[in-house]
């Protein structure tokens, strides 16, 4: 956990799954209104996204002792590489391919690229994935995906964390189609969560393809969750003002399959727009202690920020 360059980083440079739910044909869902995201890619600063180090980590959840923690509690993060086997990740992907297949006609959580409103009918089944943006709130829907976020290995990391048992606030799958996935401008999680301030937040960052820079992996600044909350703005997406970024302190997570990034809910990071042929696909999940209560939409934007009603990560 020995920081060089960037504090934290480098210079630049089992749980089983069970079986899905029976096979349905997608033939057989009611029609429903599909879902698009509302940007295509836009333009942004050029230096935005420029990383001056390599986010460090460590080996396996073998190594994740006392000195991870004090690592996170002071940089705002814990990268974790081979934290899931292949067949794990081999899991969850299948389980995502399932839904995104429409074989659970119940399932309401995809959101297509807005680059496939005008091509979606002509995309073969096969390729469909690769012109999705996101699944929310997939876990009740697949065993396989409900069995990533509740992995033992994970849970215990993130319990440690966190201080005690956590729950499960949010989750995600975070697709970056080749060559049309858009940016996710620079912000903080727990801007999108109707949780106290103060809350310790655990994000988990899971990739299930190989996460570079050009293809959209996670950039962060490591450090920046203890300047607490920041007013986030509508522009590109609901954001942290791009003059605020403090470029220069920009770290990269480059991550192989089964990687997973753990961090705060108040650490500033985001995803450049692919430049990529390559697919990037990731599971995220936000975790919380479950002693905690919510708070209301209004209490929550009175400290990140009036426009960001109804806002989703």
């Amino acid at each position: 956990m020995t920081a060089t360059s960037t504090p934290g980083t480098t210079g630049t440079t089992e749980a089983t799954a069970t079986t899905a739910p029976q096979e349905q044909t997608a033939a057989a869902a009611p029609a429903v209104q599909l879902q698009f995201d509302t940007r295509e890619i836009d333009e942004c600063p050029p230096d935005l996204y420029r990383h001056e180090a390599i986010a460090r980590g460590i080996d396996s959840f073998d190594n994740f002792g006392e000195e991870a923690v004090e690592f996170f509690q002071e940089y705002g993060y814990v990268v974790v590489h081979h934290a899931f086997s292949p067949g794990e990740v081999q899991q969850a992907l299948d389980g995502l391919l399932y839904l995104i297949a429409g074989n659970r006609p119940d399932f309401r959580g995809i959101q297509f690229e807005a680059k496939a409103r005008k091509i979606l009918d002509t995309i073969p089944p096969e390729q469909r994935q690769d012109v999705v943006r996101k699944l929310i709130g997939y876990v009740e829907f697949d065993e396989r995906l409900k069995a990533m976020s509740r992995h033992p290995r994970l849970i215990d990391a993130v319990s440690r964390l966190i201080g005690e048992p956590p729950a499960l606030w949010a989750d995600q799958a975070l697709l970056k189609p080749p060559l049309i996935g858009r940016e996710k401008p620079w912000h903080q999680d727990h801007a999108y969560f109707n949780l106290p301030i103060g809350t310790r937040i655990v994000g988990a960052w899971i990739a299930l393809d190989e996460a570079t820079p050009e293809n959209g992996c996670m950039h962060i600044i490591p450090g920046s969750h203890r300047d607490g909350p920041v007013v986030h703005f509508k522009r590109r997406d609901w954001q942290i003002c791009d003059e605020h970024v403090a470029v220069g302190k920009i770290a990269a997570v480059p991550l192989e399959p089964g990687g997973v990034l753990l961090f705060d809910g108040l650490l500033h990071h985001g995803t450049p727009p692919t430049q990529s042929e390559r697919r990037r696909r990731a599971l995220q999940f936000h975790y919380y202690p479950a002693s905690v209560a919510r708070i209301t939409g209004e209490e929550r934007l009175k400290v990140f920020g009036s426009e960001g009603k109804d806002v989703t990560c």
